[in-house]
């Protein structure tokens, strides 16, 4: 099982310049803010990585404010890979988690290379459908089918939050409820807006 106990939620280079050209922006968003709520509803350590802030940008203001309000700061890397710079490596490997939850973008290029790397450390990288994407369908769905194939977990926002919850009754699932509540309402604004448009 992957509970709360077990895991780790990496966010991987979520940056505005990027983020126009990738498909479903603003739901990968959503999910990406809810499920930064809920690991730290459960007490999940949170990883954030940018790649070449002068190029792409800083963190999506949305989930930037989040880390900000926790005191996390986002680590800039080079490499596509977070294993393969230092700082991320030592942030992620550390915790000694058995899972470590990857979402963000792209998932063909610095998701991909870091559930890769992840595998060679004796990890096991869960991936959120919900919550990566790229600019192509070919480069994500090549990307899932080849991650999966290579020992990944494929699940989704609300699954994982529910594993992480593991129990109904209680102040911290009332909570996860709400910012359940308010993610369904993101992504049923998202829809009607792309059904009028």
């Amino acid at each position: 099982m992957i509970t709360r106990e077990n895991s780790l939620l990496a966010l991987i280079d979520v940056q505005s310049k990027l983020l126009p050209q990738i498909r479903n922006a603003d739901a990968l968003i959503a999910a990406n803010a809810f499920l930064l709520n809920v690991a730290k509803l459960f007490n999940v350590p949170i990883v954030a990585t940018v790649q070449y802030v002068a190029g792409l940008g800083a963190t999506h203001p949305q989930l930037q404010a989040l880390l900000a309000s926790w005191q996390i700061e986002p680590i800039e890397k080079m490499t596509f890979s977070s294993l393969q710079d230092e700082s991320c490596r030592e942030a992620i490997l550390s915790p000694n988690r058995r899972y470590v939850v990857v979402i963000g973008i792209e998932a063909h290029v610095c998701v991909q290379q870091t559930v890769l790397d992840l595998i060679e450390q004796s990890r096991t990288p869960v991936i959120v459908r919900d919550a990566v994407s790229s600019r192509s369908v070919a480069d994500l769905e090549t990307a899932i089918r080849r991650m999966e194939a290579a020992g990944a977990i494929v699940t989704t926002a609300e699954s994982l939050a529910f594993g992480w919850c593991h129990t109904s009754g209680t102040p911290e699932f009332k909570e996860m409820l709400k910012h359940l509540k308010a993610f369904d309402a993101a992504k049923h604004a998202i829809e009607a807006s792309n059904t009028v448009s």
